[in-house]
């Protein structure tokens, strides 16, 4: 029997934004860093905060009803586990620097998305003229706070790459576009017998480095600078791009993916991995919306399906091509020579 209609998901969709500056804005002002310290009473936490009493206790109610804070019968406020674990600034484990950027950049610039649509440009910096990876790209601090929180929202996948490709048919791997190099370091911890190189432009170097040092990986991981647009790709076994392939249009995807054949073996793989859309087009909203993100973000970016991938990589010269599901929304696609 059929379910009437009913506008309920109409409503939670088209109000999805209240949710989502409710966590953005509680990540801004590190709701979740202070209870990190200790649980605390609704007068003492909108102190400490620095909020009107006006909205405090309905802010952080609200956050209890999302999941992302508890309330005992006190009224004492404290972190739910999820929260605790991953939007901390004092846990390694934090990703809340993904969120940050979502709510000072791409929160606002996703308001013109109708824009974006009708006109098929960018709507971020480059609207003003600006060029927002040249200016981050000049800022150490900004580019080291950039690049940790891209390893953050790419730790699941990168672990789940490290453990479920099979790494013990190879001896040697480049991560291309490797920012702070947090793919190259969870394949090297997973796997003792392999040496990769992290391969980014020249100023990524120093940041990657010292994330290799910190893993103690410093004797098998090794840096080198170049973009993948002008240079060849460092000679490897394994070439992975990983959350790469989205940022191009189509003639730069298929270029990327005939420079990786470039630099493999005969019997060498390429990994890349996405937010790959399903083929129906149909199930992965996540990997949909982010295309409409590229939309906003770059002059030609844009999601695919696996299909798709498999047929560049095909037109590259790659043979026995296969989709294999990581988590979440990421699926990865292998070629191979």
């Amino acid at each position: 029997m059929e379910s009437s209609p009913s506008p309920e998901r109409i409503l939670q969709t088209g109000f999805a934004f209240w949710p989502a500056k409710t966590l953005l804005s509680a990540v801004e002002m590190e709701v979740f860093t202070e209870l990190a310290r200790h649980p605390e009473p609704l007068e003492a936490l909108t102190a400490r905060l620095g909020l009107h009493t006006r909205g405090a206790r309905d802010f952080f109610d609200t956050l209890v009803a999302l999941g992302f804070l508890t309330r005992d019968d006190s009224g004492t406020y404290a972190n739910a586990p999820d929260a605790d674990l991953f939007l901390d600034k004092h846990k390694p484990s934090y990703m809340g620097g993904i969120l940050e950027m979502a709510n000072h950049r791409l929160y606002p610039f996703w308001g013109a998305l109708t824009t974006a649509l009708r006109t098929g440009e960018p709507q971020n910096e480059a609207r003003s003229g600006e060029d927002m990876f040249a200016k981050l790209y000049a800022d150490p601090a900004r580019l080291k706070e950039f690049l940790h929180a891209m390893s953050g929202v790419s730790r699941g996948a990168n672990v789940t790459i490290a453990k479920q490709f099979p790494w013990e048919h190879y001896r040697t791997y480049v991560d291309a576009g490797t920012a702070q190099g947090d793919l190259a370091v969870q394949i090297a911890l997973a796997n003792p017998h392999l040496a990769g190189i992290g391969f980014d432009l020249p100023e990524v170097g120093p940041i990657f480095e010292d994330y290799v040092e910190e893993n103690g990986l410093a004797a098998r991981l090794t840096f080198a600078g170049g973009s993948f647009f002008t240079d060849p790709l460092p000679k490897a076994d394994v070439v992975l791009y990983g959350h790469i392939l989205h940022d191009w249009d189509l003639e730069q995807k298929q270029h990327l993916l005939r420079v990786a054949w470039d630099a493999l073996p005969v019997g060498g793989a390429v990994v890349v991995y996405d937010s790959i859309i399903d083929d129906a087009r149909r199930e992965n909203a996540f990997g949909l919306m982010m295309s409409l993100n590229m939309l906003v973000e770059t002059s030609g970016g844009f999601d695919y399906t696996g299909a798709d991938c498999q047929e560049w990589m095909r037109s590259a010269g790659f043979r026995d091509t296969r989709v294999e599901h990581l988590l979440g929304p990421d699926s990865m696609v292998i070629g191979i020579k």
